[in-house]
């Protein structure tokens, strides 16, 4: 099966950029501060409304109807209610494997937080800490959570397979991307001796994970590991015959390879998807499967600016020199991008676009100049990606 799938981001977990209105009224830049800054009732009426009302029944009918196949769903490590102050989701994720039964569609769940998170990211659900991997009881929280949640959907028609962890990031990735500067932590003392997971670590983890996960789903399931942003480290662990149904995932945003040097211009985005995109996943295709469960048609020169890697001006980046791009030229940009990505994933396994949705408006909100391509639903009706995949 050739997955054509997208993500449900910031259903059930939450990223400020894709809904700031959740977030008004406080400070907070992540999951973990929101329910620190509002009245315990006001910050679980908004969260239940926002899970109610962002994603319906009528969203997999929509999905169904483009061509999608498979929904990767985040998920946080507080889904069963067992981590104040955070509200559970686990009758939300029971609802989403009604609806893709009923429209034959498939779900991923994709663990995307940790305690002390697994990489510092906001998406990681704390910004600038990243100490999960150094406490080991919270490393033994998550493989029970794991091994809960294969027995929980492991025999249900709708699940394509589980995926340990989303994202951990390695001591290089760590200092490269300079987390604590991009993600600025709130408490410097919860944030001291943050870093990134040594090869040991992750490859115990996943192997642990593995074990919970299992002995307790079909054999036709799936257990995703993702690839730490090194897509090429892998074949020595995948050469064994020890796992079966396993699939790597790598992320590819075209945002990443500006910061890298690729050229700001269709034909460098087009080169680089033909020499990077496509012909990276082609050869780790040859040892395991491989997915990119994450990427978009987002780019620089569509918006006219250099953004540094995906930045705006909340993060100081002025948009006052800018060059102003037609709809037309946009609709071009966007389209070729989109097709010539579709094309490089089918060197591979499949793919999942993000994400399905966000509630931006890019129209009276200048700073967010851009970034409704990350809207999957806005981007088909605009006519930037294809509207039957």
């Amino acid at each position: 099966m050739y997955i054509k799938g997208v993500n449900l981001g910031n259903w059930l977990v939450l990223e400020k950029w894709m809904s700031p209105a959740l977030f008004s009224g406080t400070t907070a830049e992540d999951e973990y501060y929101l329910p620190t800054q509002l009245p315990k009732e006001v910050y679980e009426a908004r969260i239940r409304q926002h899970r109610s009302e962002y994603i319906s029944e009528r969203d997999f009918a929509a999905m169904k109807r483009i061509g999608f196949n498979t929904i990767r769903i985040p998920i946080p490590y507080f889904i069963f209610g067992d981590r104040e102050p955070f509200i559970g989701c686990i009758e939300e994720l029971d609802k989403a494997f009604a609806w893709a039964e009923k429209y034959s569609l498939k779900i991923l769940i994709d663990l995307h937080t940790a305690p002390l998170s697994q990489n510092g990211f906001d998406n990681g659900g704390i910004c600038g800490v990243c100490k999960w991997t150094q406490t080991p009881s919270e490393v033994e929280f998550v493989l029970d959570l794991l091994e809960k949640l294969a027995k929980r959907y492991g025999q249900r028609e709708g699940l394509f397979g589980i995926q340990p962890i989303n994202e951990p990031v390695s001591q290089e990735m760590w200092e490269k991307m300079g987390i604590q500067t991009r993600y600025k932590p709130v408490d410097p003392e919860l944030a001291a001796g943050s870093r990134g997971y040594t090869r040991e670590f992750i490859e115990q983890f996943y192997n642990d994970a593995y074990d919970r996960i299992r002995p307790n789903i079909a054999p036709d399931k799936y257990v995703v590991f993702h690839d730490g942003f090194d897509l090429h480290a892998w074949k020595e662990f995948f050469s064994g015959n020890r796992f079966e149904n396993v699939i790597l995932d790598t992320h590819q945003y075209l945002m990443m390879a500006e910061m890298f040097g690729c050229e700001q211009s269709l034909e460098g985005y087009l080169n680089f998807i033909k020499e990077h995109h496509a012909a990276e996943v082609a050869r780790v295709q040859e040892y395991v499967p491989v997915i990119t469960g994450e990427w978009c048609i987002f780019n620089s020169l569509a918006v006219g600016k250099d953004t540094k890697g995906g930045q705006t001006e909340l993060n100081g980046v002025s948009f006052d020199d800018a060059v102003e791009v037609d709809e037309e030229e946009k609709k071009r940009i966007y389209m070729a991008i989109a097709q010539a990505e579709l094309d490089a994933w089918k060197c591979g396994s499949g793919y999942f676009y993000w994400s399905w949705k966000l509630l931006l408006d890019t129209a009276n909100e200048p700073q967010w100049r851009g970034w409704d391509c990350w809207d999957l639903q806005r981007s088909v009706d605009q006519g930037w990606f294809p509207e039957h995949i």
